[in-house]
């Protein structure tokens, strides 16, 4: 076996954490040598897979999350009206532009990890000894591609499939692939990783791909075709498998002493030491571009990706998931008493004049104690991509759609009982025999439940009610073609005519 070097940068970073612990505890990564590993000979490479999974441009940034969550009626650029204002009318006022920067940095940022791939399984191919730890590692890599290629056929529909290694840039210059060919290549990658990766890791793994994330994510992939009998045959798998829960309190999740608990499917590792405060290499941006626009104290970040008045007022009288979703402040010359203090740590944000939001995305708040030890910008927020509950409701949502009212509600129950914990006077047990009402509340748990948490949009769009939702809340620039955006209008012009632009584009 190769002798392997492998550096905070190269891996998920703060896996010497365990589930849920004291976050003080987190370290950077050393160096790793061959005894460190789990046996597979490609472990470099798929390190830095990760890695790149945790980028700026496929998850953690403000392109991501512009792609996934602007584009719904429950979250909004945020910010100034000066900043990023094209990204406002691009995303948010769907006036979209196949020039703009965040299309080609997200194509870019997702074809990469792809050609990674593709290099990664063209060596495998020639190793005609490949171990069980070589198959755990063809497992992550499949992964990584399938999540991609999730990504790009939600946004863009038809893109270029490939999955060959790319030796020279003009191998790569291919004809769109159809829809259904590109979801052939989704299900066979993670056919393939549900059957290599381990249910669990050691301790000092945690945040490796596991079979729950791979089998979850076919779930989701299943749920974007409304394939009911395969949703719910993916999902009740993870959840019969007993490997997750709702143990924990909804107001834990999100905070730094929830990271890695019982309900987390698939989670970015991220971390900051005092040598590294403030690093990408360790860490990521996702809270400081989500975090209070404000000065002193308060310049906690960028101020993009905010909650809407719309998504506020969704919420259930009661519901606490309110409250764990909104990061209430006020703006400078405002009256203090006007907002109320934010559990746990009674804070109350002072924001600039001038910033439009009515809201921040709590579900990158920061304990202040971190902010004091490290910096401002929260670079060691980790970012939940798959929780249990989502799974939950994806069965509860296929049951339903299949006719099994029953056991729709049963799963349905169990995520309003977590949410409601002890107080039952608020969010009532669903008890309708009617399929069409009980369609509602799922699809209306959903909101509730993952809020901010970037599928909204994509909800809308497989529900076929993108036009009538959006329209409601004001986003009455949104029309059907707008479900797909534009392919970066460089990689059309680059091809010499063999990459089509998406219609009316």
């Amino acid at each position: 076996m190769k002798r392997y070097k492998i550096y905070a940068i190269a891996l998920l970073t703060g896996l010497f954490q365990t589930a849920c612990s004291d976050m003080f505890d987190k370290k950077p990564l050393g160096a790793y040598t061959e005894d460190d590993l789990t046996g597979g000979t490609y472990e470099t490479e798929v390190f830095s897979m990760y890695a790149d999974l945790r980028g700026f441009h496929l998850t953690t940034g403000n392109t991501a999350m512009a792609i996934h969550s602007y584009r719904s009626e429950d979250a909004e650029k945020g910010s100034t009206a000066s900043d990023g204002a094209a990204t406002g009318l691009m995303y948010d006022d769907f006036e979209y532009s196949a020039s703009d920067g965040m299309l080609q940095s997200y194509w870019t940022a997702n074809y990469n990890l792809i050609h990674k791939v593709n290099s990664l399984l063209d060596e495998m191919n020639q190793n005609e000894n490949l171990t069980q730890g070589d198959l755990v590692n063809e497992g992550e890599a499949r992964f990584m591609r399938a999540f991609c290629y999730f990504n790009l056929v939600r946004a863009f529909g038809e893109v270029p499939l490939i999955d060959f290694k790319v030796n020279e840039a003009g191998d790569a210059n291919v004809p769109k692939s159809s829809v259904a060919d590109i979801y052939k290549l989704i299900d066979k990658d993670l056919q393939v990783a549900e059957s290599n990766l381990p249910p669990t890791w050691e301790a000092q793994y945690v945040g490796r791909l596991t079979w729950g994330a791979a089998r979850s994510l076919h779930a989701r992939t299943y749920m974007m075709r409304n394939d009911w009998p395969n949703m719910r045959a993916a999902a009740e798998a993870v959840i019969t498998s007993g490997l997750y829960d709702l143990n924990t309190p909804y107001d834990k999740i999100f905070r730094e002493d929830g990271e890695n608990c019982s309900e987390s499917i698939l989670e970015l590792q991220c971390t900051a030491t005092e040598a590294l405060p403030g690093s990408n290499e360790i860490g990521s941006q996702y809270a400081s571009v989500q975090g209070v626009r404000g000065a002193g104290d308060w310049n906690l970040g960028w101020g993009h990706h905010t909650p809407t008045q719309n998504l506020a007022d969704a919420f259930e009288e009661g519901d606490p998931r309110k409250d764990e979703t909104l990061l209430y402040f006020y703006r400078t010359g405002e009256d203090p008493s006007t907002c109320p203090a934010n559990e746990p740590w009674g804070e109350k944000p002072v924001a600039n004049a001038d910033v439009l939001n009515k809201y921040y995305n709590k579900k990158a708040y920061t304990n202040p104690e971190w902010r004091t030890r490290f910096t401002k910008g929260g670079y060691w927020v980790n970012v939940r991509l798959i929780r249990y509950a989502d799974v939950v409701l994806m069965a509860a949502e296929a049951a339903c759609e299949l006719g099994d009212l029953d056991t729709a509600k049963d799963y349905l129950e169990q995520v309003r009982a977590r949410a409601r914990g002890t107080n039952i006077g608020i969010l009532p047990e669903v008890t309708t025999d009617d399929q069409a009402e009980l369609r509602d509340a799922i699809r209306h748990e959903r909101r509730v439940e993952l809020g901010m948490e970037g599928d909204r949009f994509y909800d809308l769009v497989r529900w076929g009610i993108a036009a009538e939702v959006l329209h409601a809340a004001g986003k009455t620039g949104y029309q059907e073609r707008h479900e797909l955006l534009p392919l970066p209008q460089n990689e059309v012009d680059k091809s010499n005519g063999v990459l089509v632009q998406n219609p009316n584009y």
